[in-house]
């Protein structure tokens, strides 16, 4: 492992052995004063923060931006340290951390024994709502990222499995839309709940969609399993908010339901319904980040102008 790989693997074990002997409260402030450190400083990352919020909401002045930055920052950080965090995470507090909004036809169509995808965006917490789901909704499959180093996505699968999730690498193991449709389609163990970050087109295999009036490139995972599985889809947003005694949680709103008609027999879906699907996902998700653009977490480039800045010639 070279010098560089072996650090930052160091360093998030030692992120996750550390995080968890401290209180909620005097952890927070600590990452909150980090937060600021990062803001202050800026970077890459802040800079691309920056410009996506900029993009979503061009009516607001340069310093109102900043604002959202700053917050968007701190619930960057705040959602690492609760990842730290989530093993040794009491059973009662993690009920706790999650409330649900709308989630009366998710769990009609799980009491059916059919299985529901959820179109994610980078927003909120997504691993606590993982974990949560896993306890309290139904089991969950999803789809992991490759890192670098290798040694820091084996500790998150690892994490990941260790709270009862089932985790399939995005690439470099079998090819993961087919492993996800035999999850699907297999009841044995569900039906289940699989929820995909489909905000950003990490396999440049998605299509472009109009996210908050401007065009986007994002993936067509879960509207592609929706059409050839026959699973229900619903677009869902997270948002990071306090519990009911004060303490750090999250609230998953569950937009209405995208009905997605099934591919006849083993046929490739039409590209045309996966579009319009997708289109509708994206939209869904568009309305909680424009109210609150610090709950979207993306600091890489979603937007096609960036993406193909000779397109904006």
């Amino acid at each position: 492992m070279a010098l560089r790989d072996a650090l930052v693997t160091a360093g998030f074990r030692g992120g996750w052995a550390a995080v968890r002997n401290l209180e909620e409260g005097p952890a927070l402030r600590l990452v909150d004063r980090a937060a600021e450190v990062v803001h202050r400083r800026g970077g890459a990352g802040v800079d691309r923060m920056r410009s996506n919020y900029a993009t979503v909401r061009p009516d607001l002045s340069d310093a109102a931006v900043e604002d959202l930055v700053a917050e968007g920052v701190r619930g960057y950080l705040r959602y690492w340290w609760s990842v730290f965090r989530l093993p040794a995470l009491a059973p009662s507090t993690l009920a706790a951390s999650v409330r649900l909004v709308g989630d009366g036809p998710a769990r009609a169509h799980l009491a059916a024994g059919r299985s529901v995808v959820l179109f994610l965006g980078h927003m909120g917490d997504w691993d606590l709502a993982g974990a949560w789901s896993q306890r309290h909704f139904a089991p969950v499959v999803t789809v992991a990222e490759r890192l670098r180093p290798e040694e820091v996505f084996d500790e998150f699968v690892r994490f990941r499995t260790g709270l009862g999730m089932t985790i399939l690498p995005l690439t470099g193991g079998p090819p993961v839309v087919p492993a996800l449709q035999g999850h699907i389609t297999d009841l044995r163990g569900g039906p289940f709940l699989v929820p995909l970050l489909s905000d950003r087109d990490l396999r440049r295999t998605g299509v472009e969609v109009d996210l908050c009036g401007s065009p986007a490139r994002v993936a067509t995972g879960p509207t592609v399993l929706a059409a050839s599985t026959g699973a229900a889809l619903f677009p869902l947003s997270i948002r990071q908010a306090s519990r009911a005694d004060g303490g750090y949680g999250i609230e998953c709103i569950f937009h209405d339901e995208v009905v997605v008609p099934r591919a006849e027999g083993a046929g490739r879906p039409d590209p045309d319904v996966i579009r319009a699907a997708t289109q509708a996902c994206i939209a869904a998700l568009g309305t909680t980040i424009a109210a609150e653009p610090h709950q979207w977490h993306m600091m890489q480039p979603v937007f096609t102008v960036d993406l193909d800045p000779a397109r904006s010639r």
